[in-house]
């Protein structure tokens, strides 16, 4: 796809991502043998149980797309989702995890870990925490034994002429 082509988002585009969010972390998941599903539920998306270490865990997934210009902007999180996930794991007896999706650039970037670890690196401020995207957080994110992750790449092979 051609570097200046202007790309301009479906006015649904936020719940359309929202949506491919949940669906690539219960496909991550599958694919490695977590029993999993997704769930209607305020504070969760996902309840998945990991085959290693026997953990259930309830899951706030919390998905974003990036335009060019904008693939490091960070990844807010509202104060009142930590408390809301907090309390749906309470009532499912599950540990509260937060997964975060990014589609920016030409890759789809996913991390897991959980709740707590989430605040430890990224307290809450006045109203929201936020989930760091430079390339130095990510090589960091990398190489924290808590977080665990994915990368897809991406490209456009042939689409439309813009008129």
């Amino acid at each position: 796809m051609s570097p200046e082509l202007k790309i301009q988002k479906s006015p649904r585009h936020a719940k359309i991502t929202g949506n491919f969010g949940e669906a690539v972390i219960l496909y991550w998941f599958s694919k490695y043998g977590f029993e999993c599903a997704l769930v209607d539920h305020t504070g969760i998306d996902i309840i998945a149980r990991n085959p290693h270490t026997q953990k259930l865990m309830g899951i706030s997934v919390k998905s974003r797309s990036r335009n060019k210009g904008a693939e490091e902007e960070h990844v807010s999180i509202p104060n009142d989702n930590f408390k809301k996930a907090k309390n749906a794991c309470s009532a499912f007896g599950c540990v509260p995890f937060f997964a975060i999706v990014v589609d920016a650039g030409d890759t789809i970037q996913g991390f897991l870990l959980p709740m707590k670890h989430l605040l430890e690196l990224f307290p809450k401020g006045k109203t929201a925490s936020g989930w760091k995207m430079r390339k130095s957080d990510i090589e960091k994110y990398r190489q924290d034994s808590e977080i665990m992750s994915f990368v897809f790449s991406t490209k456009t092979i042939k689409w439309w002429k813009q008129e």
